[in-house]
């Protein structure tokens, strides 16, 4: 009975190990399906070929190199980076980047346009109380740092 349950899990772990690969190749006729979701022939070729591979103790990634060497790296839903592929990879990193220091850059032009705010005032045009806070804001020093006691005695006893 024991012997009977070991081998049943070992047949559903093989079992869900196949799907697990099989989820992570591409049909070649289909295109859009894995052969797991696919019922071409060649999808289910492939399956077959996948079981086997698992029964004759191949590796995971044995298997993957082995469908990549035969049908080509687009069968594989997950390309490897590498030159060819490089662009594929950072082109949405590249287009969030510049998205926002695009966005960064407008959010500072906004506050510091503040040479086109004091032409503005020089005409006569009335400020909107946001510019009229950055133009003090720029105007104005910042307030001196706090001093020490030793400073202060410094300055009382030089007045």
């Amino acid at each position: 009975m024991e012997k009977e349950d070991e081998e049943r899990k070992k047949a559903q772990m093989l079992d869900a190990r196949a799907r697990n690969i099989s989820h992570n190749v591409r049909c070649t006729e289909c295109g859009s399906q894995s052969i797991e979701d696919s019922q071409a022939d060649i999808a289910i070729l492939l399956r077959q070929l996948i079981r086997d591979e698992i029964g004759a103790g191949k590796s995971d990634k044995e298997i993957y190199s082995k469908l990549e060497d035969e049908f080509g790296e687009t069968v594989l839903y997950a390309p490897k980076f590498d030159l060819q592929t490089a662009a594929l990879w950072l082109t949405p990193v590249i287009i969030a980047g510049g998205t926002a220091a695009g966005i960064a850059y407008q959010k500072h032009r906004q506050r510091t346009n503040t040479h086109i705010m004091a032409l503005n005032l020089i005409r006569g045009v009335s400020l909107t109380p946001k510019e009229r806070a950055t133009i003090l804001d720029v105007l104005i020093p910042p307030p001196p740092p706090p001093r020490g006691m030793a400073s202060r005695l410094r300055s009382w006893l030089n007045r």
